[in-house]
């Protein structure tokens, strides 16, 4: 029953990091959005990009890993 309640925990953990994610991508998609509409900076243009990206892929990882979490679960 231990191996159960780690996995749950595991579980919330990562759906918490999840919500922190698309915190930080709602967030640097204002700002780069606003970057874009006031032309004031390519740097800080590309580097908004950049990090959605980059985001994004993080929390398709996360989704991945508590998918397969949420799978073992139901194996045991």
């Amino acid at each position: 029953m231990a191996d159960i309640d780690e996995i749950k925990e595991e579980i919330g953990a990562i759906k918490t990091y999840l919500g922190f994610i698309v915190a930080f991508i709602i967030t640097l998609g204002a700002g780069t959005s606003k970057v874009f509409l006031d032309n004031s900076s390519e740097f800080l243009l590309v580097l908004g990009a950049i990090s959605i990206v980059v985001f994004t892929l993080m929390f398709a990882f996360l989704v991945n890993l508590m998918h397969k979490k949420i799978k073992s679960l139901k194996d045991k």
